[in-house]
């Protein structure tokens, strides 16, 4: 798994029957601090996540394939989780609050 911020949703109109109905988000990988990782990916939306969240992404095929019921579906990324904070030791690296650089 790994941390990534939703840049925006993408629209396929024509797309493989796995991704109906769901919703495909543009996503940058960051590092635990924000910083970029040096990677985007699509991922398909499981949490109800937008534009501006950052989000935990499982980029393993069979476990995407587990939540979409489908073990011949084309996916590899989905996201799980919207991240409220990063906390490393007693540092708050990122929170969905802005208060950055906290200790706890």
């Amino acid at each position: 798994m790994f941390l990534a911020d939703v840049l925006g949703a993408v629209v396929a109109p024509v797309q493989h029957p796995a991704f109906d109905g769901r919703t495909l988000l543009l996503l940058r990988v960051v590092r635990p601090d924000g910083g970029n990782a040096g990677r985007s990916l699509v991922g398909i939306d499981f949490v109800g996540a937008g534009q501006g969240d950052r989000v935990l992404v499982v980029d393993e095929g069979s476990s995407t394939r587990t939540l979409v019921r489908d073990e011949h579906a084309p996916v590899k990324s989905a996201i799980v989780g919207v991240v409220d904070f990063v906390e490393v030791g007693r540092e708050i690296l990122y929170s969905s609050e802005g208060d950055r650089g906290r200790r706890r």
